[in-house]
C-alpha cells in the first residue's frame, strides 16, 4: 500500500478527497483541482507515510484552495498530526482538524491501538476530553502513547 492514490468526489462546491499510501516524491496531486470549492474535506486515514518531498508538494497543493474555502482534515493518522505540529503551512489558516488518531499502548500485553478523537467528543477547541478508559482486545488497560504537550500542540493554534 505504499503507492499514493487519491479519489476525488465533488458535489457542487463540496469536494471530498480520500487519500491512501505514501505521500512522497512520486505522489502527484494532478487532477485534484480545488478551485471553485467552498468546502474541501480531506479523508486521511489511509495515509501511511510522508517525506520531505511529499510535504513540499502537499503545501504547494493546499495553497491552490480558494482562501474562502473551508478545509477540513478528517481521520488524521499520527504521520499527518506530526506534520501539522512541525511544518508551518501544512494545515493552512483556513483549515481545521475534525478528527485524528491517538496511539495507545498497553505495557501488560504490549499491544497498540489507534483511538479516533473527534471534534465535539474527545476535543473541543483547545480542550481535550480523552476517553476515561481504553482497553486492548484482551481487556488490558492502555495509556496514551504520546507526549501530550507535543502531540496536541496543533489544538492550541
Amino acid at each position: 500500500m505504499g503507492q499514493f492514490k487519491a479519489e476525488k468526489n465533488q458535489n457542487g462546491g463540496e469536494v471530498v478527497i480520500r487519500m491512501v499510501g505514501h505521500i512522497d516524491e512520486d505522489a502527484t496531486f494532478n487532477g485534484l483541482t480545488l478551485d471553485g470549492a467552498s468546502k474541501i474535506t480531506l479523508e486521511l486515514e489511509g495515509v501511511s507515510a510522508i517525506n520531505s518531498c511529499g510535504i513540499r508538494e502537499w503545501i504547494k497543493w493546499v495553497r491552490t484552495a480558494p482562501e474562502s474555502a473551508q478545509l477540513v482534515y478528517k481521520k488524521c493518522p499520527k504521520v499527518i498530526v506530526d506534520q501539522i505540529n512541525m511544518v508551518s503551512g501544512f494545515l493552512p489558516t483556513n483549515g481545521k482538524v475534525e478528527s485524528f488518531f491517538v496511539p495507545y499502548y498497553s505495557d501488560a500485553s504490549g499491544s497498540e491501538k489507534m483511538v479516533l478523537f473527534s471534534e465535539g467528543k474527545e476535543f473541543k477547541g483547545q480542550e481535550l476530553f480523552p476517553p476515561g478508559e481504553v482497553k486492548d482486545d484482551s481487556g488490558e488497560a492502555m495509556e496514551m502513547d504520546v507526549i501530550e504537550a507535543k502531540y496536541f500542540k496543533f489544538l492550541q493554534k
